[in-house]
C-alpha cells in the first residue's frame, strides 16, 4: 500500500534561500534530504516548510535576523512557484485536499522562532494572511515570550499574548522546542489542538527535547499532534527505522487508536538521520518498518497523512 506523506517540520527553506559560503538550492532537484522529484515518488505529499530564526543564529555580515526572515520566506514562496507543476502553496487542511485529488503536492508555510519579526503578536495577522499556518514560541533560546529546552523557563506575558493571538487567528501553537515550564503553561491557557511539529518520545530516549508520556497525553487531550523527527539524536543510539518504530510503539501505548501521532522529519535540519533513511523518499521504508511491527494500514494512513489534517482543520477553523 502506497502512503501520501504528511510530515509538519522540515529546513528545506534555509537551503533555499542559501547563504554566504552555502549557494541557494533549488526545490524540484537539489543534494539534500527534500526535493519534489524524490517526492514525487510518494502517493502524495504535503510539506510544511518553516522558516527559522534565532537570537543566537551567527549572523551574516551586515544581515539582521529580520532580513534572514524575509530572504528565506521570500525564497520558499518562489520555489512553490517555479514548481508549480509539482507544488502549490496551501493554506487550510481543505485546499491540501484538493491539491492531493488533483495529483498535486502541497506546500504550507510555518514558524520556526519568531526572532524574526521581533517576537512581536501584533505581526501575526499579516504572518496569516501570507500563509503561515504554525508557529513555535522559539528555538533552543530564552526570549521575550519563554524558556527553551536548553535555558528552562516559563512563558512571559508576551508569549501567553502570543499563544492567544495565533489560536485567534488559526495559527496551531507549537510545543516544539519549549521547557517543559512553558509547554505546561501554554497547557493551562490553550483553547485549541497543540502540535509538537518535530519531537520524539522522551520515555523511549531521554533527550529534553522529546516529550514525556504527560506531555503526549495533554497534547492528545486538546486533539493535537506530535510528530515524529527523524534526527538521531532524538531517537537514540545506533538508529535504525527499527529504532524510530519504538518511539511510534510507544505513543501508540497511550494512544491505542493512534489519533495523535504524525510525522515531523526536520530534514534539511537534522546531521545524522537513520540507517536507511536519506530523505523524503524513504518515508515508505519507515512506513514498511511499523508495518513490519504490526502497525495496520489504515492506522499508518492516519499517521502519514490523516492526523494532520485533522488537526489542521481544528487549529484554522
Amino acid at each position: 500500500m502506497k502512503l501520501p506523506v504528511f510530515d509538519f517540520h522540515c529546513d528545506t527553506a534555509l537551503n533555499l534561500a542559501g547563504g554566504p559560503g552555502h549557494p541557494a538550492s533549488t526545490l524540484r532537484r537539489n543534494d539534500g534530504h527534500i526535493d519534489l522529484e524524490r517526492a514525487a515518488t510518494l502517493d502524495g505529499y504535503c510539506q510544511c516548510f518553516a522558516c527559522f530564526t534565532t537570537t543566537w543564529e551567527n549572523l551574516p555580515a551586515g544581515e539582521s535576523v529580520e532580513e534572514i526572515f524575509r530572504r528565506t520566506l521570500d525564497a520558499a514562496i518562489l520555489q512553490m512557484e517555479k514548481n508549480s507543476d509539482y507544488i502549490r502553496h496551501a493554506y487550510s487542511a481543505a485546499e491540501v485536499r484538493e491539491n492531493y485529488a488533483a495529483g498535486k503536492m502541497s506546500g504550507i508555510l510555518t514558524i520556526e522562532g519568531p526572532a524574526g519579526f521581533g517576537f512581536d503578536p501584533a505581526m501575526l495577522e499579516q504572518l496569516h494572511a501570507i500563509g503561515f499556518r504554525a508557529s513555535t514560541l522559539g528555538w533552543n533560546e530564552k526570549n521575550p515570550l519563554t524558556g527553551s529546552n536548553v535555558t528552562g523557563g516559563g512563558l512571559t506575558d508576551l508569549g501567553r499574548e502570543y499563544v492567544r493571538q495565533c489560536q485567534r487567528l488559526g495559527i496551531a501553537v507549537d510545543v516544539s522546542h519549549i521547557s517543559d515550564e512553558g509547554f505546561w503553561d501554554i497547557m493551562r491557557i490553550t483553547e485549541k489542538p497543540i502540535i509538537a511539529s518535530h519531537s520524539n518520545s522522551r520515555a523511549v530516549h531521554p533527550c529534553a527535547r522529546n516529550l514525556t508520556d504527560d506531555m503526549f497525553r495533554a497534547i492528545c487531550e486538546t486533539g493535537g499532534t506530535a510528530g515524529f523527527n527523524m534526527f538521531a539524536f532524538f531517537i537514540g543510539e545506533n538508529v535504525t527505522l527499527d529504532t524510530c518504530c519504538d518511539h511510534i510503539l510507544h505513543f501508540l501505548e497511550l494512544d491505542p487508536d493512534g489519533r495523535h501521532i504524525s510525522l515531523g522529519g526536520d530534514l534539511d535540519g537534522c546531521d545524522v538521520l537513520p540507517a536507511d533513511f536519506a530523505g523524503v523518499q524513504d518515508y515508505p521504508k519507515f512506513a514498511a518498518a511499523l508495518r513490519a511491527r504490526g502497525v495496520d494500514d489504515a492506522l499508518l494512513h492516519r499517521i502519514f497523512w490523516d492526523n494532520a489534517l485533522e488537526v489542521l482543520d481544528k487549529c484554522t477553523i
